[in-house]
């Protein structure tokens, strides 16, 4: 899996997971809804840590939940540049 579908895949669960739109999400993290939006929609390339860490908020996780996932381990991201 790339990693950008990765995200894509982690923050939509946490919207399911916690029963918020994109609107309240943005509300609650401070993140632009059209920066949410073009990143579940995929129209985004690169989405910095900040962003990542300000969903996160607006989420009432942390990082380390966030990121804490079968597909986001570097073994399972295919555009991952380092090769063991």
């Amino acid at each position: 899996m790339k990693l950008i579908n990765a995200v894509i895949e982690r923050i939509k669960y946490y919207l399911n997971k916690k029963q918020l739109t994109q609107y309240q999400l943005s509300k609650l993290s401070g993140v632009p809804q059209s920066t949410i939006s073009s990143i579940l929609t995929n129209q985004t390339k690169n989405i910095n840590l900040e962003t990542i860490y300000d969903i996160c908020a607006g989420l009432e996780i942390e990082l380390d939940e966030f990121f804490n996932c079968d597909s986001l381990k570097l073994i399972n991201i295919e555009d991952w540049k380092f090769e063991y």
